[in-house]
């Protein structure tokens, strides 16, 4: 009888298994690959002929050229700043004994909530023309140039310190992770704490720094916000360029081509990456593993040099997110000059909000495709992880070169592709047409979520011990309570860590959503920068203000439920109070 149950168990298991695969090709196919063929037909095919004049068009153009040139030097030198910036902001809380640690720790964590186009506005708000640090040099010296944080050098620290949370969340765990013994080891030895942590403490967090890295290449590459709000004039990357080729029908063959040559050097970083990674990486096999202990820094001037550093890093973190929160809360003529006085602030700007269903039902269409991006994202990737992990073969290798396809081509040029195809009935999607329609944004936030999240899952299933699997295997668990007892549990915080930032980051998206929007449900990423515009009204920059409030309540609540374990804080006060 018992035997019978197992029997009947598996194969109800195999069925959801098949059904849940069959699912998700369906969807990487229809939405990933197609879309991509198609954009690609559009642009290089003319009169049913090949044709690559649009490689020609680019190599003539001084415009394309740059732009070229700029996002290369943004990939290049941004990983290098952000791993600077991010790996210091780890050691300062998680391995030095620095006062004050948690305020620190609080204001690393601030790009987590304050990231995209809010903190761009941010930087705008200190250090724009009429910025509040712009304003107090002025008075101290009226000759200042006013745009002097214009350029590649504002859009680097912009992002610098805006793009540190993939360091303050997934660094910051390997780090927690290394075996105390093996520093105690190596102090015992005599090494110094340089030693220690060139040839100790980093050798076991490599596959995470590698990971950074190439997360890091990739945005400086397809940077958008930061170039487009604070490149100015002379500073344009090749998203920009794409987006305003895109929109022209003459020239979607030159925003494709230059679209491919992101993708082929987004390939080649992690080609090589790859390689790196079947080297050496090192790790403790310690049978009982002792804790990360902070260390002190023994010589009193290195030890006050690394204070100051750890409080400057959270000054910068702090200047244009109190820049935002203060702002919000003023008059427009303030917001206009910049000048704060006691007589400023007011409640008005976020009465206008929280009253006028035109100001508010954006942040409600925004949460809502944010919401079930993320959530559906986090089960086709712990699926395809989970397959991948048990059956390392050439269709689960398909699988996930479906994956990272979005890689290949930015979202600007995919959202164009779903809008070329989807434009006309198609007979896997019932022969309905989806541009316009509510779902299609839904199915892009979904597609270009995959990769990034699908790496992190994926290297989080290597934590799972295979001896407890089979151990519960023998002891007769089936398969679906061997993953949700043994399995889940330990890639979870992985998995929750990339909810939260998928969800945070779809709040305030721009690049998908000018392309995909319904007109009647505009999102929160295209109200806030139609309303940053130079030429738009005071009154919209002063509502732009509280979205940015707001946005960044809701994402820290986010992160405190899902990263900080929020929910199970509500349960215990709850639980007492009932009692």
């Amino acid at each position: 009888m018992e035997l019978n149950k197992n029997k009947s168990n598996r194969k109800i298991f195999n069925l959801i298994v098949l059904i849940g695969v069959v699912t998700i090709l369906y969807f990487l196919i229809s939405f990933v690959l197609l879309p991509n063929i198609a954009v690609l037909k559009t642009s290089f095919v003319k009169d049913g002929k090949l044709t690559f004049t649009a490689i020609n068009k680019i190599f003539k153009s001084t415009r394309a050229l740059d732009a070229l040139k700029n996002s290369f030097l943004m990939a290049v030198t941004l990983p290098i700043t952000v791993s600077i910036v991010g790996i210091i902001q780890v050691l300062l809380i998680d391995y030095f004994d620095i006062k004050g640690s948690k305020f620190l720790t609080l204001t690393y964590l601030i790009p987590l909530v304050f990231g995209g186009l809010l903190i761009n506005n941010g930087y705008i708000f200190a250090y724009g023309p009429n910025g509040i640090f712009t304003n107090l040099v002025a008075n101290i010296n009226p000759g200042i140039d006013r745009y002097w944080f214009l350029g590649y050098r504002a859009a680097l620290i912009a992002m610098t310190f805006g793009c540190t949370t993939n360091y303050m969340l997934f660094f910051r765990n390997s780090l927690s992770g290394i075996d105390y013994h093996t520093v105690e080891a190596a102090k015992n030895l005599g090494a110094s704490q340089w030693t220690i942590l060139s040839k100790v403490v980093f050798p076991q967090v490599r596959p995470m720094i590698i990971t950074c890295v190439v997360l890091l290449f990739q945005q400086g590459l397809t940077a958008f916000a930061a170039p487009l709000i604070l490149g100015g004039r002379d500073y344009q990357t090749i998203m920009p360029l794409i987006l305003t080729l895109a929109n022209r029908p003459a020239s979607r063959d030159i925003a494709a081509i230059l679209a491919l040559l992101q993708g082929v050097f987004q390939i080649g970083v992690l080609f090589v990456v790859q390689r790196m990674e079947k080297g050496k990486n090192y790790m403790s096999i310690s049978k009982t593993k002792a804790n990360l202990k902070k260390q002190k820094i023994k010589k009193p001037m290195v030890n006050a040099l690394f204070h100051i550093v750890a409080y400057l890093l959270a000054l910068l973190n702090l200047i244009p997110f109190v820049c935002v929160l203060v702002f919000s809360f003023t008059d427009y003529q303030t917001i206009g000059s910049g000048r704060i006085s006691l007589s400023s602030f007011t409640l008005e700007n976020y009465k206008t909000v929280l009253t006028d269903p035109s100001a508010y039902e954006p942040f409600v269409t925004s949460v809502v495709y944010a919401l079930l991006a993320a959530l559906v994202v986090a089960i086709i990737c712990i699926g395809v992880g989970r397959l991948s992990q048990k059956r390392d073969n050439i269709f689960t290798k398909i699988l996930e070169l479906l994956i990272y396809t979005p890689w290949i081509l930015p979202g600007i040029l995919f959202a164009l592709g779903l809008i070329i195809l989807y434009g006309t009935p198609q007979f896997w999607v019932g022969n309905n047409v989806l541009t316009g329609t509510l779902v299609i944004m839904l199915i892009a936030y979904i597609v270009v979520l995959l990769p990034n999240t699908y790496r992190f899952v994926r290297a989080s299933y290597f934590g799972v011990n295979e001896e407890l699997e089979e151990a519960a295997k023998n002891l007769g668990a089936s398969k679906f309570y061997t993953f949700f007892k043994i399995v889940l549990p330990v890639i979870m915080p992985t998995v929750l860590a990339m909810f939260a930032l998928n969800f945070n980051g779809k709040l305030s998206e721009y690049e998908i959503s000018a392309f995909l929007f319904h007109p009647l449900r505009p999102t929160l990423g295209i109200v806030i920068r139609s309303n940053a515009d130079a030429t738009a009204a005071i009154d919209a920059k002063a509502i732009n203000l509280v979205y940015s409030t707001i946005l960044i309540a809701i994402s820290m609540l986010v992160v405190w439920i899902v990263y900080y374990d929020g929910l199970n804080t509500i349960k215990s006060k709850f639980i007492k109070k009932k009692s």
